[in-house]
């Protein structure tokens, strides 16, 4: 079972998350605010969801932090929905961004679709197979130009 780490102030936001991802056949793990982060250490979730708007600290700081040293697929969820916020949250490296109001069905989709890129980057082979025609990636790759193009 795959497990989502909710990281947000707002309690029903929170319960409304848990609500429908554990519906969708998640572990959800929903510590108070701020502790989430320094936990995800312990209990390794597989996808972080994070307001920016945490009391006491900026959920772009945690982001940052948390990519200086990992992979964890990061979703931001929150109330800042100007583009500079957006594009910046994108930068800094999140997966996605989600502003709020949200629809909990649109979010465990884009934990679905971020989870099925991660399944696929782990899965070991240079073929890909579509429809009956097989790409060896890795030769596709080696005939690639190097250097500038003219």
């Amino acid at each position: 079972m795959k497990t989502v780490l909710v990281v947000d102030d707002e309690p029903r936001i929170v319960e409304l998350a848990r609500d429908y991802l554990e519906h969708a056949g998640f572990g959800v793990i929903t510590p108070p605010t701020g502790v989430g982060t320094r936990r995800r250490r312990i209990r390794k979730p597989d996808v972080l969801v994070l307001d920016l708007g945490l009391p006491g600290m900026d959920g772009l700081d945690v982001a940052r932090a948390i990519r200086r040293d990992s992979t964890l697929p990061i979703i931001m969820l929150t109330a800042r929905d100007d583009e500079l916020d957006r594009v910046l949250g994108l930068e800094i490296g999140a997966d996605d961004y989600v502003t709020k109001p949200f629809s909990p069905r649109e979010l465990v989709a884009r934990i679905r679709a971020i989870l099925r890129r991660v399944d696929r980057q782990e899965e070991p082979g240079d073929r890909l197979e579509v429809a009956g025609v097989s790409i060896d990636v890795a030769e596709c790759a080696s005939r690639l130009p190097v250097g500038p193009s003219s």
